[in-house]
């Protein structure tokens, strides 16, 4: 199999801030907005460049929904920033009525989505954020893989007509994708081709998967990898030629199993190529408190975890 090097661990949400600061010197309609939280969502860089495209909204996320769709109406491109717990849970009505239903062209840029938050607890972490989003109609919803991968997808948008929820983590996590890459939405991109098991992954299981198709190589099981960037709209032509070479597949992400990439998968071979799956995700739970790294052991969101799914799947062949 092909191998990937991690050229040194970053975070994702760095990866967001690098590629707005790109855009504030490419793109002069591009605006930000933040609820209270600079630092983490890594802005400075844009906000130090282009201090009067900037407007600090303080704790009031769905003032900040507010005013991002009302400054479309004057050509702006509005990119939100704050928790993913906050950036769709606490919004979601302005979000749907305000954005979604007018097809208003903001960019919802939310990080520290998942369990690998962390420390903060299930009050900070969520795990429906993708349901909640993709059910909207005209959302696109973008869960990308590492630091070069979240710069390259945070560029794209901005070119995107339309909304887009774009969700990124907290911890440092390997960053092996090309820094030169073309983010293509919509486009899922095969990172190992193998026959035996489809591996779908999305966001920070990617990397899990890789180590995964790895190990499953030295038991003699050749595994398809293939990176699933965009949730919404879903590569269905990638998943069905994958599919049905292999015969079978695991989803994995960091998300709960219901509403999530394994439920959007499901339904695509449900109604085109109905084939075994096994999903590598959260059991409908809340998250806790802990380091990212226990709690991806705990709720069976690693590459131990996909190498277990892909086991189980291959019985059902």
């Amino acid at each position: 199999m092909k191998k990937y090097i991690d050229s040194g661990k970053n975070d994702t949400r760095s990866g967001f801030g690098a590629g707005l600061a790109e855009l504030g010197r490419s793109h002069p309609n591009v605006v930000a907005l933040c609820a209270d939280l600079i630092g983490s969502l890594k802005m400075e860089k844009f906000i130090e460049e282009n201090p009067e495209r900037f407007f600090q909204v303080g704790i009031a996320e769905a003032n900040m929904m507010g005013l991002a769709a009302g400054l479309t109406i004057g050509g702006k491109i509005p990119f939100t920033g704050t928790f993913a717990n906050f950036s769709t849970g606490r919004v979601y009505d302005q979000i749907r009525q305000s954005i979604a239903y007018s097809g208003k062209n903001v960019k919802i840029c939310a990080s520290h989505a998942g369990v690998t938050l962390g420390e903060d607890g299930a009050t900070h972490q969520i795990l429906e954020d993708i349901g909640l989003m993709k059910m909207l109609p005209g959302m696109t919803v973008i869960n990308p893989c590492d630091f070069n991968q979240t710069k390259a997808a945070t560029i794209a948008i901005a070119d995107h007509l339309g909304p887009v929820y774009l969700r990124f983590g907290r911890p440092k996590v390997a960053n092996f994708t090309p820094t030169d890459q073309k983010f293509e939405i919509g486009k899922a991109l095969m990172l190992n081709e193998g026959t035996d098991v489809t591996i779908a992954a999305t966001g920070h299981l990617v990397w899990e998967a890789l180590i995964a198709a790895e190990n499953l190589e030295n038991q003699g099981i050749s595994a398809e990898v293939i990176n699933i960037h965009t949730i919404k709209p879903l590569d269905e032509e990638a998943l069905l030629k994958s599919v049905k070479k292999t015969g079978c597949i695991v989803s994995a992400e960091e998300h709960n199993y219901l509403g999530g990439l394994g439920e959007s998968i499901a339904r695509t071979l449900a109604t085109q190529h109905p084939t075994p799956q096994e999903f590598v995700a959260t059991q409908d739970t809340f998250g806790e408190s802990g380091t990212p790294e226990q709690l991806m052991e705990k709720y069976g969101l690693n590459n131990k975890a996909i190498e277990t799914a892909v086991l189980s799947v291959l019985k059902r062949k």
